[in-house]
């Protein structure tokens, strides 16, 4: 079965290609900027912001299914409109289209739990161009899976593991959030639940986050003790007391989705247990 990962030059990306390579299928990931270290599948340049390469990598390749896990953050033109190009040309071609969003695209405003059922309301540049892509998925794509998630950790490799490590080494500024609170999911489990609905012909929205919610400053002390670092050394705030944008408090349901998918999300306090 031959799969095409868009964005699979990054933390979550790799292992999705890791996987991919244990079920024995052959995986094509694409890159921006340059391939990624993994050895597993063959690599191809594309720029999601033209149309013209996104549907002509798609044919070449020819996938069953394409994951979209293109991270361009803020960038409108990659995150919005890219996501816009993959949805046109999977739906042209009938290839199955798998679309990663985030719990960025919701406020936390007035409700902290969020299950598949909940429309969008972002209060961030990154958020609404998240929103906008996986809105756009589902009118243009409508046999999709769209997919939200929340922070990824990993065993070491993740972007909140070496914040929390610089963090504690005085070498970045800044502070973990009391008061930020969302739901970890390990980027294992994430990449064995994309599989499996990559695998289906399950539709609609899904909510793919771990069991527990935990601020990120509850969050860094369980990566501290688990690599040996005291928790002293983290410093603590709260978002509430800066001017940074971004929702407060953001839990991702998904027992709904771990029912349908017959699949169990650890929680950040499971995962992150002593090894």
């Amino acid at each position: 079965m031959t799969m095409l990962i868009i964005g699979g030059s990054g933390f979550l990306g790799t292992e999705l290609l890791r996987q991919a390579q244990g079920r024995g299928w052959k995986a094509n990931a694409s890159y921006h900027s340059r391939p990624g270290a993994t050895r597993a599948g063959a690599w191809h340049q594309l720029d999601v912001r033209k149309r013209s390469q996104v549907e002509a990598l798609l044919a070449t390749v020819a996938p069953r299914v394409v994951i979209n896990v293109t991270s361009g953050g803020a960038d409108w033109a990659v995150t919005a409109d890219g996501s816009v190009h993959v949805a046109m040309a999977t739906e042209k071609l009938g290839i199955r289209l798998v679309h990663v969003s985030s719990d960025a695209v919701f406020s936390g405003i007035g409700k902290a739990r969020y299950d598949e059922t909940c429309a969008p309301d972002p209060i961030t540049p990154y958020g609404a161009a998240k929103a906008a892509g996986e809105t756009a998925v589902r009118l243009l794509c409508p046999d999709a899976a769209v997919v939200r998630t929340s922070l990824i950790i990993g065993d070491g490799g993740s972007e909140h593991e070496r914040v929390v490590h610089e963090l504690a080494a005085n070498e970045r500024e800044g502070a973990l959030f009391t008061d930020d609170i969302r739901c970890p999911i390990h980027v294992v489990d994430l990449a064995a639940g994309l599989w499996k609905l990559a695998a289906s012909d399950e539709t609609g929205v899904f909510h793919l986050a771990g069991a527990d919610a935990l601020s990120r400053y509850s969050l860094g002390v369980l990566i501290a003790r688990r690599d040996g670092i005291a928790p002293s050394l983290l410093p603590a705030g709260r978002r509430a007391d800066t001017r940074l944008p971004g929702a407060l408090d953001v839990r991702l349901d998904s027992r709904a989705t771990q029912h349908r998918l017959g699949i169990r999300l650890r929680g950040a306090r499971e995962f992150l247990g002593k090894r």
